[in-house]
């Protein structure tokens, strides 16, 4: 049985009256194709050029000399396609503007296309997809330009586009719409542009010391890596409930067992909680172990990788987000939660209180019914405390490590201090970007865990983990000192562009079906 279509927005009565038209121009087309002529959606055009190509190959050729080029027989040909997104009839000669991939070309169409053609032309509509072939030359204005000898019409747009001028105004309209905005926004484009140059960079940055990249399964019988709350979902052939990933941390964790020692994976995973300006429900991370490192390689190999990812994704080290300066040159800082504390706040001696972090936290909004504070441990309220009142003040680089081991179910307690974890999570502009330590490789203590994690989830708590006996049946196979790290990739987007929504770096983020 097919599924009902998503209910969708209602048209205005304008744009209702211009997609009638264009649909009234595109049965024309097809009763041409019909009674033999030009097909309505030809698909045998191969551009030779593009757009911005072309502006550098030529940048430097002024009007005089394409025009002795033309007079001598020896004009630069052309070919590019693109969407039409600005024209201009004037009687006998017009202009047009194509976008591609790479950027705007100008066209100077007359009736050297043949006359029905210039005539058909004048009633093409921006936003149409047209191919172009011809010689350059510059116009008197001295703006490089394509004298078409040939134009087609490749694909009739149906619906027409956002004011040039002021282009998509609604912010949501923008995600929910991403090809409009991709198609009249440059500076949109630049953005996953980007980000698709910061995955390659840290594609590079990891293999080039010696990382393998895998892929491990997005469909879990046991949601595992983190705590947090999954989907849960349904597997017909097996006839038993799966969960999608939340973390690839455990097959990862096999693989250094099974003896890849350097492994990395760029995964989608997926959390069913909530949705703001710092999380989406789907989201990408980079998670990557090595054997015979702990939570200082990490550390270490961490800002390597971000300052070099940085440098070749966007040219450059010192960052602006959002009017204030971040600065990824300089060497990261390095605090545990309590000197963060200490630093941050002027709470002094009681950061070691228990009554006064629940009055300081009930202060900043938690509450007794929701967040349980009175049933939380000193280690625990310190972390919330941490969490709620210093987080957003770690503006430049800063590593925060040493977290309680009651919290970090996956870590390796500090052998001279077993009380916290060799831990770590990476701050930049008060976010969460990076998350790592040394691994737990002792089978007993991670079953422990695992059992106390069970415990809690039996006792209401969602996001604790499940006992996972497959993977500490691999501890117990032995897996040798190990260190770990996931990358939170689109909030280090959002760095490196200038974001202020985790929705302005992911192309198609969640949202609410439109009403």
């Amino acid at each position: 049985m097919n599924q009902p279509a998503a209910p969708q927005a209602p048209e205005a009565p304008d744009e209702n009256k211009l997609i009638a038209e264009r649909r009234e121009k595109l049965k024309g087309l097809r009763e041409v194709q019909t009674g033999g002529g030009a097909i309505a959606f030809p698909n045998d055009f191969k551009p030779k050029d593009r757009a911005a190509q072309l502006h550098q190959a030529h940048a430097a050729i002024e009007k005089e000399a394409f025009e002795a080029g033309i007079a001598a027989g020896k004009a630069i040909n052309a070919s590019i396609a693109g969407r039409m997104m600005l024209k201009r009839v004037m009687g006998k000669a017009s202009f047009a503007t194509l976008q591609d991939a790479t950027g705007r070309m100008q066209v100077y169409i007359t009736k050297d296309v043949g006359e029905a053609t210039y005539e058909a032309f004048k009633h093409w509509d921006l936003g149409d997809i047209v191919a172009v072939e011809g010689h350059m030359f510059r116009t008197g204005k001295g703006e490089l330009s394509i004298h078409a000898t040939s134009i087609r019409l490749l694909t009739k747009s149906l619906r027409p586009l956002p004011d040039k001028f002021h282009g998509m105004q609604d912010q949501e309209l923008k995600y929910r719409q991403r090809y409009v905005d991709l198609i009249m926004d440059e500076a949109a484009r630049a953005r996953f542009a980007a980000r698709s140059a910061t995955l390659s960079a840290m594609r590079s940055f990891m293999t080039g010391h010696g990382f393998m990249e895998v892929e491990t399964p997005m469909l879990h019988p046991i949601p595992g890596g983190a705590n947090a709350k999954p989907f849960v979902t349904h597997h017909n052939a097996l006839d038993q409930q799966m969960y999608l990933r939340i973390a690839p941390e455990l097959y990862l964790k096999r693989l250094i067992v099974g003896g890849f020692e350097r492994v990395f994976e760029i995964n989608r995973s997926f959390r069913n909680e909530g949705i703001s300006v710092r999380h989406n429900p789907e989201f990408t991370m980079m998670e990557f172990y090595a054997a015979y490192w702990n939570y200082q390689d990490l550390m270490r190999f961490t800002e390597d990788l971000l300052r070099d990812t940085a440098q070749k994704a966007v040219g450059s080290l010192q960052l602006s987000y959002q009017g204030r300066e971040v600065d990824l040159s300089q060497p990261f800082k390095r605090m545990t939660i309590r000197e963060a504390i200490h630093a941050h706040t002027d709470i002094g001696a009681h950061v070691d209180d228990a009554a006064e972090l629940i009055s300081r936290l009930k202060k900043l909004g938690l509450s007794e019914e929701k967040d349980r504070l009175s049933q939380r441990s000193l280690p625990s309220l310190q972390v919330l405390y941490f969490e709620e009142a210093v987080e957003s003040e770690l503006w430049a680089p800063t590593f925060i490590m040493e977290h309680p081991t009651e919290i970090s179910p996956l870590a390796r307690a500090n052998d001279a201090r077993p009380e916290v974890t060799e831990r770590f999570e990476l701050y930049i502009t008060g976010r969460e970007m990076a998350n790592g330590f040394s691994e737990l490789n002792d089978a007993e203590d991670q079953a422990a865990r695992f059992a106390a994690q069970a415990g809690a989830k039996d006792a209401g708590d969602d996001e604790a983990m499940f006992y996972d006996a497959d993977f500490i049946r691999a501890l117990e196979y032995g897996m040798p000192p190990t260190g770990g790290c996931g990358v939170g990739i689109d909030r280090f987007m959002m760095l490196l562009t200038d974001s202020p929504s985790i929705r302005d770096v992911i192309l198609f983020p969640a949202l609410r079906n439109e009403a």
